[in-house]
């Protein structure tokens, strides 16, 4: 399961003493609990953002003004919530401010997400739905099949009208995705009305759904 890790540094605290996080981020990397983090800039340099009335109510700085404040995070792949905790006791920060250790949301299934827009596709070509084949794509989305290069999701509309072939059979013989944090790469051998394709695929995590990115179209060879 995976973890979010909050690393909230302390100013009042002498830091001084403090060991060096590289041997941490290092350890729990090469055990592959440590997915990805970063450190944050200064609370100074945050911006909260708030709508009231329709309005866009805008403050330079942090949310809450507290003496502790997020100066970093971590995402952690542990099989259970005392693994996190033990991970987040290791980290030197520990020492002189806190971590606040918080489940991701259970019901996520990224794999499952990105298989099912798969699906999607294979129901538009079934159809001959292009809108709904165009959905699955973000805005600037580059695909580039029998040898053309579409840019941007509107490109690839008018590719699609110029070339209407209504309702086509689409067989995922054989689908492989990588996820990493909000982004994916997928790996298919497709047959489209008798045509072998090799189709590459990369995803990005955009607001409630993942869409296609980018993809790359190819007639498999044997």
């Amino acid at each position: 399961m995976k973890y979010m890790l909050l690393v909230c540094g302390d100013d009042t605290n002498d830091a001084s003493g403090m060991a060096p996080v590289e041997p941490w981020v290092e350890e729990l990397g090469d055990r592959r609990v440590r997915l990805h983090g970063h450190r944050l800039a200064q609370p100074a340099d945050a911006v909260t953002v708030r709508v009231r009335g329709g309005e866009v109510l805008r403050t330079d700085g942090p949310f809450a003004e507290t003496k502790e404040y997020v100066a970093g995070f971590d995402i952690l792949e542990c099989d259970s919530l005392q693994e996190a905790i033990e991970a987040a006791a290791k980290h030197p920060v520990a020492t002189i401010g806190a971590m606040e250790v918080r489940p991701f949301w259970e019901d996520e299934d990224t794999e499952g997400q990105i298989r099912r827009l798969d699906a999607e596709l294979t129901e538009a070509a079934r159809t001959g739905d292009t809108e709904r084949r165009v959905a699955c794509y973000a805005q600037d989305a580059e695909v580039v099949t029998e040898g053309r290069h579409h840019k941007g999701v509107e490109a690839l509309r008018k590719a699609l009208a110029e070339t209407p072939s209504g309702p086509a059979i689409r067989e995922v013989l054989d689908f492989r995705v990588h996820v990493d944090e909000s982004i994916a790469f997928g790996h298919a051998l497709i047959r489209s009305d008798g045509t072998l394709l090799r189709v590459t695929t990369g995803y990005r995590d955009i607001g409630p759904r993942w869409l296609i990115v980018h993809e790359h179209v190819t007639e498999a060879t044997s």
